[in-house]
């Protein structure tokens, strides 16, 4: 008896606008709004308008999400991280990557344009997040020079 392979092509796994918000956190309406402000984009629409999102599209709300909460980051900061080609590539070579049987060269030819491209979006990260300290840094001076304000005030006053 021979055995015959059947080769089924999968077809990709797509969220609608609800089930992308049960599994990360967010709101539909948030989504609806990074829409509009272009940070997010489905990947494509049922005939009937419907929104779908695939596996990276989920992937890009959570490091918006990421972006805002972990590190505080405005939504035009998010903007800026995320307006990047350097997001597009990783994007595209996690896709890539993930999506099945590839050589040797090839491999090793997505990994390395994954690494220069992750190794340029840590150096704006670095940059940003150096703004940022700095920024903090001047409030904290502010803070001890007000406070240095208010101990003088206070010495006045009761004496």
């Amino acid at each position: 008896m021979t055995s015959k392979a059947i080769t089924v092509e999968a077809k990709p796994v797509l969220w609608r606008i609800g089930e992308v918000a049960k599994l990360t956190g967010v709101t539909t309406r948030t989504l609806r709004y990074w829409e509009e402000l272009e940070l997010l984009q489905p990947s494509s629409y049922r005939t009937s308008g419907e929104r779908l999102y695939s596996p990276s599209d989920v992937a890009r709300v959570t490091r918006i999400r990421n972006l805002q909460e972990l590190l505080g980051f405005s939504l035009a900061e998010v903007r800026t991280v995320l307006g990047t080609e350097d997001v597009d590539v990783l994007d595209r070579v996690r896709s890539e990557l993930n999506a099945g049987d590839l050589s040797p060269d090839r491999r090793r030819e997505l990994l390395e344009e994954g690494i220069v491209a992750n190794d340029q979006l840590l150096a704006r990260l670095d940059e940003i997040l150096g703004r940022i300290q700095a920024f903090r840094d001047e409030r904290a001076e502010t803070a001890v020079r007000l406070r240095e304000s208010r101990r003088r005030l206070d010495e006045r006053v009761t004496e």
